[in-house]
């Protein structure tokens, strides 16, 4: 009779096993089907996601509180679904410039109101009650920053909740008494998995609850999720998996929520190559959060072992967006060969709707230990100095693009334009623009400077880098998003 019991527990494990394969493969595959369309950019604001918020409130499986308000009196907003007796606490955007997960909760939201997946969604919500928390910073949100109108990183207030959007999240999740959160972060996008040339896409978390990082049954809960997302986006993305530092701080919301009893997941956004509004990790995120979802409801989780979490790659920090290797630079009249790590800095408009690049050089030398997003192995090539061609446009309109890139493969990388943009720091030319008196500073390649320069072989100019975009001059192609402008 034992071995018959035995049968049975191993084809219904065989089965929900199965039924989790399929239901992750298809949310993946049916994704763009439930994508919020109206939320493209990252750059997203309070107002933007209202209208979502308000037309849950006309869905009867819904229910929609208003839970708290920001200092500058923006409405927090608690939406929950379901009727199981496992509470499920979801929470995005507790910094104000992190908000790819918020995204992905409205592209859950659309699927839990979508007429698809019926028997996956009967599973999830008679088994858990899912209650999501977006934009919990939207006054940080609104001009796109970490930290609230106060100065406060949210994140270190879990102790004195000096904030009003700390004790929201304190108060809800007292209230909910909730078995299992999801803290959803973005994380620098120059992280990368451990010992690999591969970005750090997604990083997850089970937060110490205390200095002695030890495991209990609330945090080893968490660590089995974990593994199983891992699993999941592995198929997706390879290798770009991270696992964030566990040191333990005391004062953070999510070693605390963790203390305070409830299973705590952190997910971190970081980067994609070509993904700069960052719609695939988007993806990812919905992917890994509903795949977790899914094994809390069917209770699957419970026989993952633990062990898995630690052969998650640790986070390093070793990516620049562009690596140049091998180049020869000539100093002093002798030639030297170095690496050069550059990153492009983002720089936000006034209204924090968008933003331009600002390349700095940020190290030189030998980074054969450091990777980057575009690696270019300058053999054979030498940096030299761009320089000013000498006729004057009177407009940014009058050159075409055709025109600059003649002028960047005769070695110009600046150009004077007599009309230059008033107000304007970046140049959609991928050449910069000068007024009509300006003189080149010394050339130098340090860090700290913006590199902008020649590669040169054999005589012949065959590569640009402007504001630290590299640019093809024989395929007249490259990602670049600005040039800029100097007076």
């Amino acid at each position: 009779m034992k071995s018959f019991f035995k049968l049975i527990l191993l084809f219904l494990t065989l089965s929900v096993t199965s039924q989790t394969k399929n239901f992750t493969s298809e949310i993946y595959r049916t994704y763009n089907n439930y994508k919020e369309s109206s939320l493209n950019k990252r750059r997203l604001k309070h107002q933007d996601i209202q209208p979502l918020i308000n037309a849950l409130k006309n869905k009867p499986d819904f229910t929609v509180n208003k839970v708290g308000e920001s200092i500058e009196g923006r409405d927090l907003t608690l939406i929950s679904i379901g009727k199981g007796k496992t509470n499920v606490f979801l929470w995005s955007q507790m910094h104000g410039d992190e908000p790819t997960a918020t995204q992905a909760i409205f592209d859950i939201l659309n699927l839990l109101t979508s007429t698809d997946f019926l028997e996956e969604k009967e599973t999830i919500l008679n088994s858990v009650t899912l209650h999501f928390l977006p934009m919990l910073n939207p006054d940080g949100a609104e001009k796109y920053t970490r930290r609230n109108v106060l100065g406060i990183d949210i994140n270190r207030d879990a102790l004195r909740l000096q904030s009003p959007e700390g004790r929201t999240l304190k108060r809800v999740r007292d209230s909910l008494n909730a078995d299992f959160g999801f803290n959803l972060h973005d994380q620098n996008i120059y992280y990368n998995a451990e010992r690999t040339n591969k970005p750090a896409t997604i990083s997850y978390l089970a937060p110490a609850y205390n200095y002695e990082k030890d495991i209990n049954k609330v945090r080893g809960d968490a660590m089995r999720i974990i593994v199983f997302m891992n699993n999941i986006i592995q198929k997706y993305a390879p290798g770009q998996v991270g696992r964030y530092s566990d040191t333990f701080e005391p004062r953070a919301f999510g070693d605390n929520i963790q203390k305070w009893g409830t299973s705590t997941i952190l997910i971190e956004s970081g980067g994609y190559k070509n993904d700069v509004e960052k719609q695939e990790i988007r993806k990812l995120n919905y992917v890994s959060m509903l795949s977790a979802i899914y094994t809390i409801a069917n209770r699957q989780y419970k026989n993952i072992s633990i062990a898995d979490y630690e052969n998650i790659p640790r986070n390093d920090s070793k990516l620049f967006d562009l690596k140049i290797e091998n180049a020869t630079y000539n100093l002093l009249g002798k030639p030297y060969k170095i690496d050069i790590g550059v990153k492009r800095y983002e720089i936000d408009n006034t209204d924090h709707t968008d933003y331009y690049n600002v390349g700095r050089i940020v190290d030189q030398g030998d980074l054969s230990t450091y990777y980057g997003y575009t690696t270019f192995n300058a053999e054979g090539y030498t940096i030299v100095e761009g320089k000013i061609y000498s006729k004057v446009f009177e407009t940014v309109d009058d050159i075409s693009n055709s025109k600059v890139y003649k002028l960047l493969k005769s070695g110009y990388t600046y150009i004077k334009v007599e009309g230059l943009p008033e107000h304007n720091i970046e140049a959609t030319k991928p050449i910069h623009l000068v007024k009509t008196d300006y003189k080149l500073p010394e050339f130098k390649i340090k860090p700290g400077v913006n590199p902008s320069f020649i590669l040169q072989k054999n005589g012949i100019n065959e590569y640009a880098v402007i504001n630290g975009f590299l640019i093809d001059l024989k395929a007249k192609n490259s990602a670049l998003k600005n040039a800029l402008i100097y007076r």
